[in-house]
């Protein structure tokens, strides 16, 4: 008896610290916002986790219901990045109620991995927020993805791309989210939408990270009738993403959805990152606030002047 209470003992300390790893907390008190942790994808000996921002709640409260889920996904030409990226943009639409989550994926210098392979990735998050969505407060229709630049990319290609046939054999359920928030994003990977040559080294590059065909992977090429309402944000200068792949999407998606194009005069990439300069961020974050009012996935008005200072000092 003394042996098995201290097997249920021992095992009971464990799954106690497994629950505490996969739900690690941070609070940011001037923002009133708690981030927990959680694990939404193994593939092999990798573990994706997914970091969920939403308002703190009283100790005593429920969890709220039919709140928007905000997915963003970092940027770094699916080689690098981190998800700290839109954890500013995540910090501020926790405050507008929405729940606001930035999921790590495979990226190549990690991983070893290609961008058809952070697609999956991108898909499997969208679907977890889905399959999570009553635990979350989230309404299953009021899913956004978003993202800058590669990040970008996969929340366009989660609206896109088909699943292959294994994809759809083992889940039933939607990846296609329910609004796009796109910033600088590369929405069509053939060297004609970069302005270069296919033999050029820069191409060439961008190739070797793919693991498929341009054509296949290219959000451009695969827009359907059931395109969700989509903002995009790019800079007129933009040297790493021509500004033309957004007003070409945006031709091409309007004739299926509605797809708005905020150009930003002579600004370069990633121009709508927090930084000491954050004049682009508030302007971007705020528009991007009121095209989810508009499009009924927030109440109210933009707060960001509000929350300006408190966002830089969370991050500190």
């Amino acid at each position: 008896m003394k042996t098995l209470f201290a097997f249920l003992s021992c095992l009971l300390a464990t799954l106690t610290a497994s629950t505490a790893a996969a739900e690690q907390t941070a609070y940011y008190p001037k923002l009133g916002v708690v981030r927990t942790t959680e694990t939404y994808r193994k593939v092999g000996d990798v573990e994706l986790n997914a970091h969920v921002f939403q308002i703190a709640l009283p100790g005593h409260a429920s969890t709220p219901i039919g709140r928007t889920a905000i997915v963003f996904f970092f940027g770094g030409g699916w080689k690098s990045g981190k998800t700290t990226q839109f954890q500013p943009h995540a910090q501020y639409f926790a405050t507008r109620n929405a729940v606001a989550i930035t999921p790590e994926y495979r990226i190549r210098n990690k991983h070893q991995s290609t961008a058809i392979q952070s697609v999956e990735d991108a898909k499997a998050a969208i679907r977890w927020v889905r399959q999570n969505a009553k635990r979350l407060g989230v309404d299953p229709n009021k899913i956004v993805a978003g993202g800058g630049s590669a990040g970008g990319h996969l929340a366009a290609a989660v609206a896109t791309l088909p699943d292959d046939d294994e994809t759809r054999k083992r889940s039933e359920l939607r990846c296609v989210p329910n609004a796009l928030l796109l910033f600088n994003p590369a929405l069509d990977l053939r060297p004609s939408a970069f302005k270069i040559t296919k033999d050029s080294e820069r191409y060439q590059d961008i190739l070797s990270r793919l693991g498929t065909t341009p054509e296949k992977i290219s959000p451009v090429l695969h827009i359907t009738k059931k395109a969700p309402p989509t903002i995009i944000f790019h800079g007129t200068d933009d040297p790493t993403v021509p500004f033309s792949q957004a007003t070409n999407f945006a031709k091409a998606w309007s004739k299926h959805g509605v797809c708005q194009v905020e150009g930003y005069e002579g600004q370069a990439h990633g121009f709508f990152n927090l930084s000491r300069k954050n004049k682009y961020f508030r302007l971007t974050v705020e528009a991007a606030d009121r095209f989810l009012v508009k499009h009924k996935f927030l109440n109210g008005s933009p707060t960001i002047k509000d929350k300006e200072t408190a966002i830089r000092a969370s991050q500190r």
